[in-house]
């Protein structure tokens, strides 16, 4: 009798371990998801702007932004450049740098 209840507490030991392994798996999964659904969302915001800014504004084809940049002209006469995220970055003529042939 003892063996058997021996058995049964080492069984329901290592099922419960099993469940916490689990567990922690699954959080691990959770937060890789989130942090990828989030890179999703960024990509999609950018290629948006991006697109919308393409259609509606104008885009300064011998300038560029202060790290290369394209540079759009909205219908205010104001400069600006999307970022990785789909914001918008206002930028001043002083800014702006000589777009170089490649």
């Amino acid at each position: 009798m003892k063996k058997i209840a021996s058995v049964v507490c080492l069984f329901l030991f290592m099922g419960m371990a099993n469940v916490s392994l689990a567990q922690s798996k699954v959080k691990e999964v959770k937060k890789e998801v989130k942090k990828d659904a989030k890179k999703v969302g960024h990509k999609t915001a950018e290629v948006a702007s991006k697109g919308k800014a393409k259609v509606t504004d104008k885009e300064y084809k011998d300038k560029v932004g202060p790290n290369n940049e394209t540079i759009y002209i909205d219908d205010h006469s104001k400069y600006y450049w999307i970022d990785k995220k789909g914001h918008r970055h206002y930028v001043t003529d002083t800014e702006l740098k000589t777009k170089e042939e490649q």
